[in-house]
Order: C-alpha cells, then sequence, then structure tokens
C-alpha cells in the first residue's frame, strides 16, 4: 500500500474518531441538561457547540502534537471528559477552544464576541501568562496565580484542567523523559490535591496512578503484572462471593449494585500487592437509600465475619473532600476483601464530586482555602495544599465533628474554630490530658483549647501550624505587633 493510501485511510479513521467523539459529546449534553433548559436554550446550546467545534477544528487545523496526532483531538478529548461528568454547555464549548488563544491567532475577545463572557472567562482561565520579563519558572507561578483567581470565582476552570491534565498524562509517552517528569511532578503537587479538595476522588486516583507510572515505570509495570495474574486467580471466586451478596441482599429486598474496582496504581498498593486481593481489589456495593446501606452492611457483616478496626463510616460524616460510603473489610473464606457501600446518587459525587448533580459544594471553603494559599510564603503554597489534602476527624469539647489537615496541631485546632480562640490559645486538653499546642492530633481526638484574656502569639507558632488558616492569622498578628507595638514587652513563653 502506498504511503498516500495510508494517509488517506488514516485521514477517514480520523474523521471517523472526530465525529464520534463529537456525537457523544452532543448526546451527553442533552441527556444531563436538556431536560432543564426550553427548547430554544437547547437549540442555541447545540448551535454554539457547533462553532466551537469548527472554530477550534480550523485553527489548530496545521498543528500536531509530538506523537504526530491531529492537535484538535486533545481538546476534543477533553471536552468528552467534561461531558461525561455532567459539565454543561459553557464548559464544553471552553473546553473545545481552550487552546485557541494560547496556540492560534483567535484573540480572548473573539472568543468572548462569539461565545459571551462565561466562555470568554474560562478560557482566560485556563491560558497561560505571557510576560517577556519573566523566567519560565515565574511564569508558571503567574499561570497558577492565575487559575487559582478564576477558580475561586468559578471553580469550573479548576475541572476543566483536571480533565486536560489527564488527557495529557494519557498521551505523555511522545514527550522527552525528563518533560514527563516534571510534568508527573506538577501533577503531584499541584494537581491531585485539587482534584480532592473538589470532591474529585477518582479522578485524583486516575492522576496519580498516571504521575507515579512515569515516575516509577518498572514499579508501576510490576504492580499491573501481579494485578492481572490476582485477577485471573480469583475470579472465580470472587464471582462466588457477589452471587452470595446478591442472592443474600435479594432476600431482604435489597436492590443493590455490585461492581467491582481494581485499584489504580499507587505506591501504597505497591507496597503491599502481595498481600493479594485486599490491596488490589474492592467491591463498590450501590443501593438506593442510605438506610439501604446500613441494611446491606449488616446482610455482608452476617454472611462474613467483618475485620475488628477496618469499619469506617463516611455516610453519618462525610470526609473532609465529601467523599460518602461506609467502608468495611471481611474475610469471605481464604480472601480478605474491602466492601464500600453508598448509595447511586453519592457514588457519583464520589467519582465527580463537585461535578455531579446535587453535590453540596462547600464554596466558601473551598473559595478560603485558594485565598490562604495564595496568601502564603511562595506565589502558591504547595506544601500547605499537599498537606490539606489529607485529613483526620477530631471533636470539640461538645462532640462537634472537624475535620483537619493530617499532621495538624492543637494549634490548628483552634484556629480553625476562631481565629481569636487560636491568637489566645495558651495549652490544650486532648482527650483529658493536657499537652502543649504544637502536639500532632490523631484521628478521633477530642481537643478543648485553654485560653489566655489576651492574644499571644508566638513567632515559634508557625512551625507548629501546618494549615494556611493559622499560618496566616499567626503571620498578620505578628506583623501588627511589630508595626503598632514593638516597644512593649514580650509575650510569655508559653506553651
Amino acid at each position: 500500500m502506498s504511503d498516500s493510501a495510508k494517509q488517506a485511510i488514516d485521514a477517514q479513521h480520523q474523521e471517523r474518531e472526530m465525529q464520534r467523539l463529537m456525537a457523544e459529546i452532543t448526546e451527553l449534553l442533552v441527556t444531563h441538561h436538556g431536560g432543564s433548559l426550553s427548547e430554544q436554550e437547547l437549540d442555541q446550546g447545540i448551535d454554539l457547540l457547533q462553532a466551537a467545534y469548527q472554530l477550534a477544528r480550523s485553527s489548530h487545523a496545521e498543528q500536531r502534537r509530538k506523537s504526530g496526532e491531529p492537535y484538535f483531538f486533545h481538546p476534543l478529548r477533553v471536552a468528552h471528559l467534561a461531558a461525561r461528568n455532567w459539565m454543561g454547555f459553557p464548559s464544553i464549548l471552553a473546553a473545545l477552544l481552550h487552546d485557541v488563544v494560547e496556540d492560534t491567532p483567535v484573540t480572548l475577545e473573539q472568543v468572548r464576541l462569539n461565545f459571551g463572557d462565561e466562555v470568554a472567562l474560562l478560557v482566560n482561565g485556563l491560558t497561560k501568562v505571557e510576560d517577556l520579563e519573566l523566567n519560565r519558572g515565574a511564569l508558571k507561578q503567574e499561570t497558577y496565580r492565575k487559575q487559582i483567581l478564576v477558580a475561586i470565582e468559578d471553580f469550573r476552570v479548576l475541572c476543566l484542567k483536571l480533565w486536560d491534565r489527564v488527557d495529557n498524562l494519557r498521551t505523555i509517552a511522545a514527550l522527552r523523559p525528563e518533560k514527563q517528569v516534571l510534568i508527573a511532578e506538577e501533577t503531584r503537587q499541584i494537581y491531585i490535591p485539587l482534584a480532592k479538595h473538589l470532591g474529585m476522588g477518582r479522578v485524583a486516583d486516575e492522576l496519580e496512578a498516571l504521575a507515579l507510572t512515569v515516575l516509577y515505570p518498572r514499579r508501576a509495570a510490576r504492580y499491573h503484572r501481579v494485578q492481572r495474574e490476582v485477577c485471573r486467580q480469583t475470579e472465580a471466586g470472587l464471582r462466588k462471593i457477589r452471587s452470595e451478596i446478591q442472592m443474600e441482599c435479594n432476600r431482604h429486598q435489597l436492590n443493590v449494585m455490585l461492581k467491582d474496582h481494581w485499584r489504580p496504581f499507587s505506591l501504597e498498593g505497591s507496597a503491599n500487592m502481595t498481600r493479594g486481593v485486599s490491596s488490589l481489589y474492592s467491591l463498590d456495593v450501590l443501593v438506593d437509600s442510605t438506610m439501604d446501606a446500613y441494611l446491606a452492611l449488616g446482610v455482608i457483616h452476617r454472611l462474613y465475619s467483618p475485620i475488628t478496626g477496618k469499619l469506617r463510616d463516611h455516610l453519618s460524616t462525610p470526609s473532609q473532600h465529601g467523599y460518602q460510603a461506609i467502608k468495611t473489610t471481611v474475610q469471605c473464606g481464604e480472601y480478605r476483601l474491602r466492601v464500600q457501600i453508598t448509595t447511586r446518587k453519592l457514588g457519583r459525587f464520589n467519582e465527580s464530586g463537585v461535578l455531579a448533580p446535587g453535590f453540596e459544594f462547600r464554596h466558601e471553603n473551598f473559595a478560603g482555602l485558594m485565598r490562604s494559599l495564595l496568601e502564603g510564603e511562595t506565589v502558591f503554597d504547595t506544601e500547605r495544599l499537599r498537606l490539606a489534602s489529607a485529613s483526620i476527624q477530631t471533636y470539640t469539647p461538645t462532640g462537634q465533628p472537624l475535620i483537619l489537615p493530617e499532621g495538624s496541631s492543637a494549634l490548628d485546632f483552634a484556629f480553625a474554630i476562631h481565629e481569636d480562640l487560636g491568637l489566645r490559645a495558651q495549652r490544650a486538653r486532648i482527650n483529658g490530658q493536657t499537652r502543649q499546642l504544637r502536639t500532632r492530633l490523631m484521628d478521633g481526638d477530642q481537643v478543648k483549647i485553654e485560653t489566655l484574656s489576651e492574644p499571644a502569639a508566638l513567632p515559634k507558632w508557625l512551625d507548629w501550624a501546618v494549615t494556611p488558616r493559622a499560618r496566616n492569622s499567626i503571620r498578620r498578628y505578628l506583623r501588627s505587633r511589630v508595626r503598632s507595638d514593638s516597644g512593649s514587652d514580650p509575650a510569655p513563653d508559653h506553651e
């Protein structure tokens, strides 16, 4: 076959793939959002979608990725990922157009005139900062700042950036190894924590697996080999367990859906993979209501022996980032099995977080975190963002739960309740025992803060606090003392 004939076949295949993706995007938009739009609004949305498709395709027509693939496939796949996760017409238009301002002659003003202010805001948030006077590192930091500032106004810009990063990591093989490593490290420092803060747990897991595969390719390959072998060896046994659970739930008139979940590659999973199915697999149980989730838990615990200390209830008390499910581990004959039970609705929340219909997104909390990160020691405080992504649950003296980042101190607890309480903190009582403010809290701790009559924060507190809220409050107080009271007696050196 001649080269021209091969090129013609490739072009036909690419055209069919573009049409397929576009058809699925349109169908998803109509399915997810058509019921909430009037016929006129829906027709207008579809017209704008076609216009964005044509503009992006023509603008990127001569561009190719490092792999040789036509560049337009990238924004098209990003739009497809966004549509699969309930994003609406403006977001999909922005996904299709997210690189035209940065990489083609199309201007942001043209996007605004043709598609409106909402789409232009999102596209602008996804466009890198350009400044000839800044070096690459400074430009990157300013781009982070720009994305976060836009995200405070509209979190969808970060969601789109996450889908952009997912596709870039899936297709990263054509880049130079050193470039791959930089992208993977940036993903772990910035985008995985952000995905967690948006409640997008499954997205965070995929980003982590993709990034770690770049950084630890041999370990990832071994993990997947072991996982495939465990899958083969346990297929019949897991089928029997699912059948037993299904039959027992049917007997109790519980409508359940059972889903296999083979866990993506992670460093923890790689370290524990010799434990077999318990570290590589979990069974997802989806039910109709919260009450049914607890009934299903009882059914499963009657069928199989629960492992002591492995039950976590995130239905009654959601995790820091909104994850809601009951987690348990049971012994099913020779298999030790992790089980996650949740409702179908909450299952969507756990996968897509803030994007899932009905998700109660704590926008003010998120915006506050983003502002505090921008006020940190660097242009974008990545270390504080990472720390804030793993959480523990603590309790006030009255039993109210308080979610804090893992590694938080009693001082962080005080500032999480109120800035004045933090500034006047003297010591803590943790589970009834007197402890210093720098004491690191454990999951389940009950904490009472003992206070002084006046604020008395100390510079060393900055070494004890990990949360942006606490650190920024301490810095503001210390600056105000330097300005207004530099000649006064120093505060008592308490702990």
